[in-house]
């Protein structure tokens, strides 16, 4: 063959081997690239679900949170309303008791001594009564009787409707003889009780509250 055309296939073959060459590393490099392109979307998919476990786990532990923090609160609000309901059955057994020691305080009786035969109804138990306190008849005779004659006639269910007065002593209000019995709307002996005690305390004697009546118009 002559040398001319042996050249020419030479460079021909040496072309081909560089198509080929190059085609090699252009198909080396797609499917490298191919490759990395996998390799990125499996760890861009394994970070995800890193992600969504990570998040998972955080919305675990905010609702567990939550239902200890709802639990606690209602284990308080229990507690609450335990000591609230201890304390208002305690106010109710103080009010029952202080109703049923109003209820059972007995009115006052009375024994008219014969020092006091000269006198009848109300006024005797006045005169009985005002002598148990330490009195004296004068006392009832001079002062006592005509005071009470003047506030009320002795009359134990005597009311005055303008102040609001009531029995024998004329209390203001009536409800103050209640002190010495709950019978105070009707038993004189519970109002005179009270009355003498009135009168002791405020005045001293029967004659200087008869005085401040006399003066006043009230004692």
């Amino acid at each position: 063959m002559p040398r001319h055309r042996q050249s020419l296939q030479l460079t021909r073959l040496k072309k081909a081997g560089i198509r080929s060459a190059a085609m090699l590393t252009l198909l080396t490099g797609v499917s490298g690239g191919l490759y990395l392109a996998d390799n990125k979307a499996d760890q861009e998919a394994a970070s995800a679900e890193a992600l969504f476990a990570e998040q998972e786990l955080t919305e675990a532990s905010v609702n567990g949170w939550s239902q200890h923090n709802v639990l606690e609160r209602k284990v308080k609000a229990e507690q609450e309303a335990a000591i609230a309901a201890a304390a208002a059955a305690e106010e109710a057994r103080k009010k029952a008791a202080s109703t049923t020691s109003r209820k059972s305080r007995p009115g006052v009786t009375v024994k008219i001594p014969a020092s006091c035969n000269e006198y009848s109804g109300n006024r005797a138990i006045g005169c009985a009564l005002l002598l148990e306190a330490g009195f004296t008849l004068s006392d009832m005779a001079n002062c006592l009787e005509p005071l009470w004659t003047k506030e009320s006639g002795w009359n134990h269910t005597s009311s005055n409707g303008g102040s609001g007065a009531y029995g024998i002593p004329q209390a203001l209000p009536g409800s103050k003889m209640a002190a010495y019995g709950d019978d105070w709307k009707t038993n004189p002996a519970t109002q005179v009780k009270w009355g003498l005690s009135y009168i002791k305390s405020r005045y001293g004697t029967p004659c200087n509250a008869w005085a401040t009546f006399q003066s006043k118009g009230w004692y």
